[in-house]
């Protein structure tokens, strides 16, 4: 298989999808890497590296998408892209399609096989693919709303810890997942009074038992978010419904209960946002104010932290990604059920449900595009 690994194009974005570890096992097996010059100089491996691996090092991302098979990327392709996708090419990403109609549109356009980090899901639940990227935003999280709550940043002038004779601030999460436990743990060690509202039971009890002294558990509905937010320095949106958009749980008129230069962190706004004013952002342009509250809405926060988050992800993704190389995406789909969920679009037919009914758009079962052995395989 010829795989192919183009810079990212999305602002800000220095993450790369292929260590030259992964391309030297991949070579090793048979299979041709093409990268594109630069793709890897932002998470510190330059072409040199790649060269010495074995991938072919290409000057131009049009060569790179027109020549492979497949497609291994961190980040959904931008509009830039749109024209190189073409019929039975595999593209492996993260894409967050029910956040993007535009996006999702482009890809049942062009016939393209679309497998989505975010989706990929094994039995017991977890987002293999979603996890380290999740931990990274969690924590950055913190970081981020430390920041902007200093008051040059035009925030309430609060440190997190405060100091003997103090208060510190009070940091709320909404969801207690993989991203609402990391940013909790981050603002517990940073002194903060810190308060998860989650809906799952179980889950309530296990972060109980995991959880230090100063953070507060709290059951997630409608009555005790109003009156955890009006309390929040700083609110961390952790909400996730695997490949939906998020549901809004802090609307437009709540920003009213919420003290002046308190800021909100949502980092599910590259699944919509559950925050009803976020819209994402860039590293570079990352905050906005509306009433009075400050919004981060950067939807990629791993890419500030390359390094780190590139050698994390791909930890995660290239036994995948070599499984794909080895036995082709629809064999690879059929045997393991986890990679057979990250299946999205397929030749132009939605085959992930939550991504037909955000835009109300015909779904396919995703056995139709994989053929009756799937079942006996599973």
């Amino acid at each position: 298989m010829i795989l192919g690994v183009p810079k990212e194009t999305k602002r800000a974005e220095q993450r790369v999808a292929l260590l030259p570890v992964g391309v030297e096992e991949l070579v090793r097996r048979g299979h041709t890497v093409l990268v594109e010059a630069g793709a890897g100089r932002g998470s510190g491996f330059d072409d040199e590296r790649y060269r010495a691996a074995g991938a072919e090092i290409v000057p131009r991302a049009s060569d790179v998408w027109e020549r492979a098979d497949m497609i291994v990327k961190v980040k959904e392709p931008t509009p830039e892209e749109y024209g190189f996708l073409r019929r039975d090419l595999v593209i492996f990403t993260y894409f967050h399609f029910a956040a993007d109609e535009r996006l999702t549109r482009a890809v049942i356009e062009s016939g393209a096989v679309a497998i989505a980090y975010e989706t990929v899901q094994l039995p017991s639940g977890e987002l293999p693919l979603l996890t380290p990227m999740s931990e990274v935003a969690g924590r950055m999280s913190i970081q981020a709303g430390a920041r902007y709550l200093e008051a040059y940043a035009g925030g309430r002038g609060v440190l997190l810890s405060g100091v003997p004779g103090v208060a510190p601030a009070t940091v709320v999460v909404l969801g207690g997942g993989v991203v609402g436990s990391n940013a909790a743990r981050i603002a517990a060690g940073m002194g903060a009074q810190v308060r998860v509202l989650e809906i799952s039971l179980p889950r309530l009890r296990y972060l109980a038992e995991v959880m230090p002294a100063n953070v507060q558990l709290i059951y997630s509905h409608r009555h005790n978010i109003l009156e955890q937010i009006a309390e929040a320095d700083l609110l961390v949106g952790a909400v996730l419904v695997p490949g939906a958009k998020a549901p809004t749980l802090v609307r437009r008129a709540d920003l009213a209960v919420m003290k002046r230069g308190a800021v909100i962190v949502d980092v599910a706004v590259d699944q919509g946002g559950c925050v009803e004013t976020i819209h994402p952002t860039t590293h570079d342009d990352p905050v906005y104010e509306i009433d009075g509250i400050l919004h981060y809405g950067v939807a990629n926060m791993p890419g500030a932290v390359p390094r780190t988050s590139t050698l994390a992800l791909t930890n995660a993704t290239f036994p995948y990604v070599l499984k794909l190389a080895e036995e082709g995406w629809r064999e690879a789909c059929r045997r393991d059920g986890a990679l057979r969920l990250g299946l999205n679009i397929v030749g132009g037919r939605v085959v992930y449900p939550a991504v037909a009914e955000a835009f109300g758009l015909e779904w396919t079962p995703v056995e139709e595009v994989l053929g009756t052995e799937t079942a006996a395989l599973a």
